[in-house]
């Protein structure tokens, strides 16, 4: 069951990670019940595997909408990890440039601008994606790991492969 608000109570300009199965969606608390979130157009609560489509969105537009209207029926959390590495900002600063982008309509780049990117420029001034980089490292780790086994391969081939030609040769 999703926690409640008495369960968990956010403060203004928390992080707040929404688990949508195969992603998670990203929104800024801004108080009084609402966050601000960069909403490709697939992105509604409930939507499942068709929210999966947002990749292939070019456009997404920032909304403000009560924090049960996003979240649905979906797991979520306050997740203000990078603060041990970065500075958040002031949460006045947060609210007020997120509340000026309500409205707008952004760029949207699953690796480059999706909604983690948007929520950390406004609480840290930087724009970083933990889950494009966790991607990157499983897609990195699986091409080094089929480079090895092609590698391993032609080892093999060099070594077993060529002395059953010279053994012809020889005969």
């Amino acid at each position: 069951m999703a926690p409640t608000l008495y369960d968990e109570k956010p403060e203004v300009g928390d992080l707040i990670e929404i688990f949508r199965g195969n992603y998670q969606h990203w929104a800024v608390y801004v108080g009084d019940g609402f966050v601000v979130h960069l909403a490709p157009p697939s992105e509604v609560p409930g939507a499942g595997a068709s929210s999966m489509m947002s990749v292939l969105a070019e456009r997404a537009v920032v909304k403000k909408e009560e924090l049960w209207e996003v979240v649905g029926t979906n797991k979520w959390e306050i997740n203000n990890s990078l603060d041990d590495k970065y500075q958040p900002r002031p949460a006045h600063v947060i609210v007020r440039e997120a509340n000026a982008l309500v409205g707008h309509e952004l760029p949207y780049c699953v690796f480059r601008g999706n909604c983690e990117h948007f929520a950390n420029e406004l609480r840290y001034g930087k724009a970083e994606s933990r889950q494009v980089r966790k991607a990157g490292e499983v897609v990195m780790v699986a091409g080094v790991a089929a480079m090895v086994g092609f590698g391993v391969f032609a080892l093999a081939s060099a070594l077993f492969g060529g002395s059953k030609k010279e053994n012809k040769n020889e005969k």
